[in-house]
């Protein structure tokens, strides 16, 4: 019965290093493809193991965006498979003392990034099953030790390739800390006295658009058909920017060209657009952090 109990629980930790080692790793960072950056993060992953299979999540996120990182890892994560590891390099404080950790989310993805800010959104979503911190005693690229502004290289991407390949164990990659992240302070979605109240989370940069953190189960309670009108307020760090009253519509096309409309997104969240214009351009609104929404019907 013991030698049956010992090989279960061998087994079960066997099966939990396999999620770390599908030989995926998912690269994001404000590095721009202008250098060679990303490049030498991918040279060091190569390095670790050639049957490693490395994607992008993007390079374009705006320099020091630690809140775009964010929200990019919740829109990409849920859709690789568990196991798949993810490097996101966006840290203006490189070479200090923020940690350098790798999340384990519940639902089974790692990510591998400096504990700033990045894993607020992520941790919110998936969940967090275990954090450790990277022991760089180990997982440090060879020779690197004079070396204090280019971890997104040294460090993560070298730590992520090997938790991939499973050259380590997640135990490996160094110490448990508490399961707990560095948030960014947002409005969440909330619903109250009929008013919901959300964060402009991100743009859809190609076209304008403005993506709330609303989602449709939650908009679903304001009970308004399609057709039905809104109004909607936004606020930059508590100034009101813009005021407008708009329909609420399945599809870009159900308004007239150039007129606003507010619809849910490819991520079910609520949103506001023109018909083939820039919400964004047009009423000079941009995303992140300290833009919020209210809404409700008018």
């Amino acid at each position: 019965m013991v030698r049956k109990f010992v090989y279960v629980f061998m087994l079960g930790l066997y099966m939990q290093q396999l999620q770390a080692q599908n030989k995926i790793v998912v690269f994001q960072s404000d590095f721009g493809l202008k250098d060679g950056a990303v490049s030498a993060m991918k040279g060091v992953a190569n390095g670790v193991s050639g049957e490693l299979k490395l994607y992008d999540v993007t390079h374009e996120i705006p320099a020091y965006n630690i809140w775009e990182a964010a929200y990019r890892l919740e829109q990409t994560v849920p859709y690789w498979p568990k196991g798949t590891v993810f490097v996101s390099v966006v840290d203006p404080g490189v070479g200090t003392q923020r940690k350098s950790v790798v999340l384990q989310t519940k639902a089974g993805h790692f990510i591998v990034t400096p504990d700033n800010g990045t894993l607020t959104l992520i941790a919110q979503s998936e969940g967090i099953a275990a954090i450790r911190e990277i022991d760089e005693a180990v997982n440090r690229r060879q020779d690197s030790r004079k070396s204090y502004t280019f971890h997104g290289r040294d460090v993560y991407a070298y730590t992520g390739a090997r938790l991939a390949a499973g050259t380590i164990s997640f135990e490996q990659v160094g110490p448990a800390l508490p399961d707990s992240v560095v948030t960014i302070p947002h409005q969440p979605a909330t619903l109250q006295g009929g008013v919901l109240k959300g964060t402009i989370a991100i743009l859809d940069v190609q076209y304008g658009n403005l993506w709330t953190n609303i989602p449709a189960d939650l908009f679903a309670k304001l009970n308004i058909p399609a057709g039905g009108k809104l109004q909607v307020i936004i606020y930059h760090k508590g100034q009101q920017v813009y005021q407008g009253v708009m329909p609420y519509a399945h599809t870009f096309g159900d308004v007239p060209l150039g007129q606003p409309l507010a619809y849910l997104n490819s991520l079910m969240q609520l949103s506001f657009a023109l018909n083939q214009g820039s919400f964004a351009a047009k009423y000079r609104i941009e995303s992140g952090s300290d833009w919020s929404v209210q809404v409700k019907v008018r």
